[in-house]
């Protein structure tokens, strides 16, 4: 067993929904009994990107979204849904983004696992769509029945304190007096628990269903 737990500055993040899917390449090598859960947390993504910001938890509660939407109270599949950002890699934070949502839906590009007979196929099921840039927007498409859903995050509603952009500099380098550090990691954080927690609230997620054809093969 593995010895002891990350232990986080902000006790909100088990506050955030939890994201549970099924995933058959996990039951058929055997990493999980047939029928189980695989439990995301938002603290799972702050471990794939290093950090908590407004784009992580973003693209947490984008997944969380759009996954209710594609599936109502069905459990997600891992590894069925497709996924489209809206733009490049390098556009707004989408490579970032994409890596959670990639995490956690097992949707990959070309470094994907390109399955096993046919089956379990990860490969190729993100893909950037480069010539239709939209803000902050993505495209997410259940495999099995076509069911598609866009889902589009702005979050310029939420507080903003002009205090920070002299802070973030300090925190950077280090030289940070521990009142201001303070002072930015609450107004920094404090937006990320909106994101997660009050979405609703400041209208931060905006769904739709969409039609979108992805590549074949995808």
């Amino acid at each position: 067993m593995p010895e002891g737990q990350s232990k986080w500055e902000q006790s909100f993040f088990d506050e955030a929904p939890v994201i549970r899917l099924k995933d058959p390449l996990a039951y058929a090598l055997g990493a999980m009994e047939p029928g189980g859960d695989f439990i995301f947390t938002y603290a799972d993504a702050v471990k794939m990107a290093g950090h908590s910001c407004g784009a992580v938890s973003g693209a947490y509660m984008i997944t969380y979204h759009a996954l209710k939407a594609l599936y109502g109270e069905e459990t997600p599949v891992r590894g069925e849904v497709r996924v489209a950002v809206m733009g490049k890699p390098t556009d707004l934070a989408y490579g970032p983004m994409s890596q959670v949502i990639s995490l956690i839906t097992g949707a990959a590009g070309e470094t994907g696992f390109k399955g096993l007979r046919g089956n379990f196929q990860r490969y190729n099921r993100l893909i950037f769509d480069t010539e239709h840039f939209e803000f902050n927007t993505f495209i997410f498409q259940r495999v099995d029945n076509g069911k598609t859903v866009a889902i589009s995050y702005d979050n310029s509603s939420l507080p903003q304190d002009p205090a920070m952009g002299a802070l973030m500099p300090k925190v950077i380098m280090g030289t940070a007096k521990k009142e201001e550090r303070d002072a930015f990691v609450s107004g920094w954080q404090g937006n990320v628990r909106r994101v997660l927690c009050e979405g609703d609230k400041y209208g931060l997620f905006t769904i739709r269903e969409a039609s979108y054809q992805f590549p074949a093969g995808s």
